[in-house]
């Protein structure tokens, strides 16, 4: 669990999104989405979404959470239009038996991955061989049961590390530990209590903190430098 967090407080660049060809093999992007009061309006975000996309907005109990869960999803279909040069209501993401989300047909060279807690998502996009990846951002905040849930989900020598940290190091060691374990298992789809398959690889993984209180975790098989990787706000609307 000794993580090199690389990029403490990374720039990230608002663009324009005429992205298409931006995003050569091998390389990686990550965009950051506000997914709080300061994001898009959350109306406008529920005609970017598919049908399947506004059901799971409208399950949520609550009218923060479908806010913050509309804007991350209308998020992701944004940028995701912005590198297949279509609109964001014709993105359609499929999902493998183990829920691992994807682009199918000729659309699937671009690899992605998602995640959102918080105010705060993220997007991580890669093409290319081994393009395959997976991003986990947490906000860092008090967990009940901290060390259960450790013993329960991470291997021994993490839970002795974590137990052995100092209590004012303790949290942020396990959210280390926990994006880590989380971007690991969305990398390859196995899901999070299914063991890596016989004979395969971990991936190289990576941290980042991408707004201060959050930390977040990119893993695939081969990763570039971090520095070399490009850090993208998403602007709350196309004409911002």
């Amino acid at each position: 669990m000794n993580a090199n967090i690389a990029t403490r407080h990374p720039t990230f660049d608002r663009p324009s999104l005429e992205l298409g060809s931006t995003l050569k093999p091998g390389a990686l992007h990550l965009w950051r989405i506000d997914t709080g009061e300061g994001g898009a309006d959350p109306d406008r975000c529920r005609t970017l979404l598919s049908e399947t996309q506004r059901a799971r907005v409208e399950a949520l109990r609550h009218d923060a959470h479908r806010a913050r869960y509309a804007r991350a999803l209308a998020g992701l279909n944004r940028i995701l239009a912005a590198y297949l040069d279509r609109p964001p209501g014709q993105i359609r993401i499929e999902r493998s038996p183990t829920g691992k989300p994807y682009l199918d047909g000729a659309d699937r060279r671009l690899a992605f991955s998602f995640s959102h807690s918080g105010d705060l998502a993220l997007v991580a996009l890669s093409t290319g061989a081994d393009a395959a990846l997976g991003v986990d951002c947490e906000w860092i905040r008090p967990r009940a049961s901290l060390t259960a849930i450790a013993r329960r989900l991470f291997d021994p020598a993490t839970v002795a590390e974590l137990e052995a940290a100092p209590e004012s190091e303790r949290l942020e060691r396990f959210h280390i530990a926990w994006t880590a374990l989380e971007a690991d298992v969305k990398c390859d789809g196995r899901g999070l209590f299914r063991p890596r398959p016989p004979g395969a690889v971990a991936p190289q993984i990576a941290h980042v903190v991408p707004a201060p209180g959050y930390i977040a975790a990119v893993a695939r098989a081969r990763l570039p430098p971090v520095e070399t990787w490009r850090m993208l706000e998403l602007p709350p609307s196309d004409d911002a």
